[in-house]
């Protein structure tokens, strides 16, 4: 069995990647993996602050991932599984990625402000050609209709 890899982030982009991932495991019969990564920046302060902002930001992606989970289950019928890891994102999304073979594709939202795609699109697809498996990278703006049309 394959499996789509959709980061989660802050971002609004994010959720169509979740929605497009979704829709084409539950069309192809394949698994959901949301990799979130805490940066490790977030937590250079004391000891004892760092552990509690370690410990909200846990807290916070397993609350991102329960709604987008309930509506995977709920709607597509897929039972996606988290992965949290700590570290920078794009060399943790990487290894992530070289220990787990059944990740078939990488599927990452486009960021639609003047900024660009988004960091993560940006630096990964620099390394597209070397990379392990393909990307697919869904625009941020695209409507529910589409997504399902395309899916």
């Amino acid at each position: 069995m394959r499996k789509f890899l959709v980061v989660l982030d802050d971002s609004r982009e994010c959720l169509n990647a979740m929605r497009f991932a979704a829709m084409r495991a539950a069309h192809t019969g394949a698994g959901v993996t949301i990799l979130s990564v805490i940066p490790p920046d977030e937590f250079n302060h004391w000891i004892g602050v760092g552990e509690v902002m370690r410990e909200e930001a846990r807290e916070r992606i397993h609350a991102h991932f329960e709604v987008f989970a309930k509506w995977m289950r709920d709607r597509q019928n897929v039972d996606p599984e988290l992965v949290i890891r700590e570290g920078e994102p794009v060399p943790e999304i990487l290894d992530f990625i070289e220990g787990d073979p059944e990740i078939g594709v990488l599927v990452l939202g486009a960021g639609t402000g003047r900024k660009g795609p988004g960091p993560l699109v940006t630096q990964l697809t620099k390394n597209s050609g070397t990379l392990p498996v393909p990307i697919t990278i869904v625009p941020g703006d695209l409507s529910k209709e589409k997504l399902e049309a395309i899916t």
